[in-house]
């Protein structure tokens, strides 16, 4: 039986972010040969701690946590274990995205675009691009 998919908590989430972010120099050991970017416990500290207090323990603590969900994969082959998302960003984006237009929008795309759009003045390069895709859209049918 295949597993649910795990949804991440905001702090996760965070993390994940970060992995996602960090894009290792080339020929460094910590890339990944599944495509995603990796990271140790030290550099993940390092960019949560630009924005909020917290312990190197505590983000060992939930990427071990994290890693019994299922949510990051481990490279225990060098000294410091290197963690890396076992998913791609975008589709966890997608996955969140449905399961929150399921829950708070009753399944309406359209009601979340309406609410998106009203609570936060897109750009201009914001409108052109959600124009573009509209167009594309209509184009496909």
């Amino acid at each position: 039986m295949a597993r649910q998919p795990i949804t991440p908590t905001d702090s996760e989430l965070q993390i994940l972010s970060i992995l996602w972010d960090l894009d290792p120099a080339p020929g460094s050991s910590h890339g990944s040969s599944h495509g995603l970017p990796t990271g140790t416990v030290r550099q993940v500290h390092a960019e949560i701690t630009k924005h909020r207090p917290v312990g190197y323990t505590t983000v060992l603590k939930l990427l071990q946590i994290m890693l019994d969900k299922g949510l990051v994969l481990r490279d225990e082959s060098e000294r410091s274990h290197v963690y890396r998302p076992a998913v791609p960003r975008a589709k966890t984006q997608r996955r969140l995205t449905r399961d929150f237009i399921d829950t708070a929008f009753s399944g309406s795309a359209k009601s979340l675009v309406i609410e998106a759009l009203g609570a936060r003045r897109p750009s201009a390069e914001e409108l052109a691009d959600i124009r573009r895709l509209l167009d594309e859209m209509e184009g496909s049918k």
